[in-house]
């Protein structure tokens, strides 16, 4: 990754770590792979991260499921899981892979620039 990149994925990751929607193993695993930057580990570290980026992304398919079930509607409420639905049936016809909260929205730009 280039200076560009590196810069760029941790002002992604600062951003991903402030998120409502990032779940608490990500935040970790994020701020342990920021002082990480510029240490032999850095290597090892950014796989690990990005192993957990992978994880972590919801895939629109799995959120649709999610929230069309009991367990959703339990979750997030019967008229959110509603909405979720509705908005993630619609974003998927438009063509999006994942669910575009905030923290996957991060993340999907994380991995596209890593990947990239």
């Amino acid at each position: 990754m280039n200076a560009k990149q590196l810069d760029e994925v941790v002002h992604k990751t600062q951003e991903l770590i402030k998120t409502p929607t990032c779940c608490q193993e990500l935040k970790e695993m994020a701020e342990k792979w920021l002082k990480s930057i510029g240490s032999e580990n850095e290597a090892l570290m950014t796989q690990q991260y990005m192993t957990e980026l992978k994880e972590d992304i919801m895939p629109i398919d799995n959120l649709i499921a999610f929230a069309s079930s009991k367990d959703g509607q339990i979750y997030f409420g019967e008229s959110k899981a509603k909405e979720i639905v509705r908005h993630s049936q619609e974003i998927q016809a438009q063509g999006a892979q994942y669910c575009d909260c905030p923290a996957c929205a991060i993340v999907e730009d994380i991995l596209k620039t890593l990947e990239g």
